[in-house]
């Protein structure tokens, strides 16, 4: 049988609207939309890189408890608010998955939170 688990990263968000940060099914970790919110304090930046920052380091929490990292990582997307903020997050996202260059989308959308200025989805495979 697939290992099929549920990785909890403590945010309010994953009880008060019933998701897990991420879920591992067998080789694969499909990390859901990740804010630059930090979990632990449930604060987030203003600024727009200060959350892609987060973003990154929120989604590598939740790949590494799934027994992966951010090398693993094979389909991001980015989903902003405002199309004029993504250019300022590319030195940010080019440290994070550069090497790995996986298959990328970035999607002008509304957030959940106005305070939110940037959201990334992650898939990766285990290896």
């Amino acid at each position: 049988m697939t290992e099929r688990r549920a990785i909890l990263s403590g945010s309010t968000f994953e009880e008060q609207i019933g998701y897990a940060r991420a879920v591992v099914d067998g080789d694969w970790v499909h990390v859901s939309g990740t804010t630059g919110f930090d979990y632990s304090a449930m604060t987030i930046a203003d600024d727009v890189v200060a959350q892609a920052e987060r973003c990154i380091v929120n989604i590598a929490d939740a790949l590494k408890a799934a027994g992966c990292s951010l090398d693993d990582v094979v389909r991001v997307r980015y989903m902003l608010p405002d199309r004029d903020d993504f250019e300022p997050c590319w030195p940010t996202l080019r440290r994070a998955f550069g090497e790995i260059r996986p298959a990328a989308t970035m999607l002008v959308c509304g957030l959940s939170d106005p305070r939110m200025k940037i959201e990334i989805e992650a898939y990766a495979r285990r290896r």
